[in-house]
């Protein structure tokens, strides 16, 4: 006879999704292990918290460590900073218009991992703090050998193990990756005027020059750019590429000075063909990968976590069953692929010469514009959970 599978869910993985989904998980009462490294919280980027995410890290008690380091996101601003003959007029999309006393929270990654790492110190998890070297997917479980020795058996997988992910390559998901033209510029930055708590994106004939507000007289850029412009940029001094980013900014920040170091990467996208197969749900860039626009990457990531603790309560006696894997793949799907859609159309849209697709980019930021009803409902759609 197998002996009964030591866990409920083992999740693979220690980034902030990862970490997420077993605060999730045990919040719902599985026996969960968590098979990743502890991780350093280094990381210089920050991520503009959807107003659900803020909810779900409210309720595992993460967010309360880390709303000190946040900056409300009320007003999003885009402006056609493009040369080209049908340029659209600014647009405002304040939160207050749709009743929410906020679009998001601007959080600084490594604040966020701290807490969760806190966090989940204090959680009924089994830590094994070694990378997962294989995975084996059994009729009844699933056996996880880690670095070191340790091995062991759960009911399923939650693969919060990156966009090479090994737990899904076990389970036999394929994936549709792509690439675009483009990379991005992020770093921290400080300026002498006060930001307003106004998210600021120029969209430019390369991509978006995005400002995000952080706490004080501080924000965040991601600047997207042609790949060779990007590393240029990279190699700056730090006061060349200040004068470069407030020339771009329209002086809007007032003087720019560059706070910490930059990092580039390059643009791609991929999306799993399920989410969910053989005992494995995805979690994270395991199951998407965006670029940086639109603050769609975690936030997805964060509802994955909440899937699986959905999938915990309503599968108890065996999440990793068929059919528990199943739903997981239907219930993550729309969500999922409606987000990359969108996002890959505003990108694509951007860096097209096409006249026609300049004419219908410019006239929808229009309707935007001058319609309020449209602009409510777009509001509430880009902060709907699907």
């Amino acid at each position: 006879m197998t002996p009964s599978p030591q866990f409920d869910v083992a999740v693979i993985g220690g980034g902030l999704a990862g970490l997420s989904a077993a605060l999730v998980a045990a919040e719902a009462g599985a026996r969960v292990a968590l098979v990743a490294p502890a991780t350093a919280p280094r990381d210089q980027r920050t991520t503009a918290l959807l107003g659900g995410s803020v909810a779900l890290l409210d309720r595992l008690g993460v967010w309360p460590k880390v709303a000190g380091d946040a900056a409300p996101l009320r007003t999003m601003r885009i402006v056609d900073a493009t040369r080209r003959l049908f340029r659209a007029p600014p647009v405002e999309f304040h939160a207050a218009e749709i009743e929410q006393p906020a679009f998001g929270w601007n959080v600084p990654n490594a604040a966020l991992l701290g807490a969760l790492e806190a966090r989940l110190a204090a959680a009924p998890v089994t830590r094994v703090p070694a990378l997962a070297r294989s995975i084996a997917i059994e009729p009844g479980h699933v056996a996880v050998s880690a670095e070191g020795g340790t091995t062991l058996t759960a009911r399923l997988v939650a693969a919060a193990d990156g966009r090479r992910s090994p737990a899904r390559e076990a389970a036999g998901i394929g994936t549709i990756g792509w690439s675009y033209p483009q990379a991005a510029l992020v770093l921290n930055l400080s300026h002498t005027r006060p930001h307003d708590e106004v998210s600021t994106e120029f969209h430019t004939e390369h991509g978006p020059f995005t400002l995000v507000p952080l706490p004080g007289l501080r924000s965040s850029l991601v600047w997207v750019d042609r790949p060779a412009e990007s590393e240029r940029r990279k190699r700056l001094s730090d006061a060349a590429l200040a004068a470069e980013i407030e020339a771009q900014s329209h002086s809007i920040l007032g003087a720019i000075t560059v706070d910490g170091p930059r990092q580039t990467f390059p643009l791609s996208g991929l999306t799993a063909r399920r989410f969910g197969a053989r005992r494995v749900v995805l979690v994270g860039e395991a199951a998407h990968v965006f670029p940086p626009i639109g603050a769609q990457g975690l936030n997805l990531g964060l509802r994955d976590a909440e899937a699986v603790g959905r999938l915990l309560a309503r599968f108890g006696e065996d999440p990793g069953s068929a059919a528990a894997t199943a739903e997981y793949d239907r219930a993550r799907r729309a969500d999922v692929l409606g987000r990359t859609l969108a996002v890959d159309a505003l990108d694509r849209t951007l860096l097209s010469g096409l006249l026609p697709v300049q004419v219908l980019r410019g006239a929808g930021l229009f309707l935007l514009d001058r319609i309020a009803p449209l602009r409510r409902a777009v509001m509430r759609s880009g902060l709907s959970a699907a």
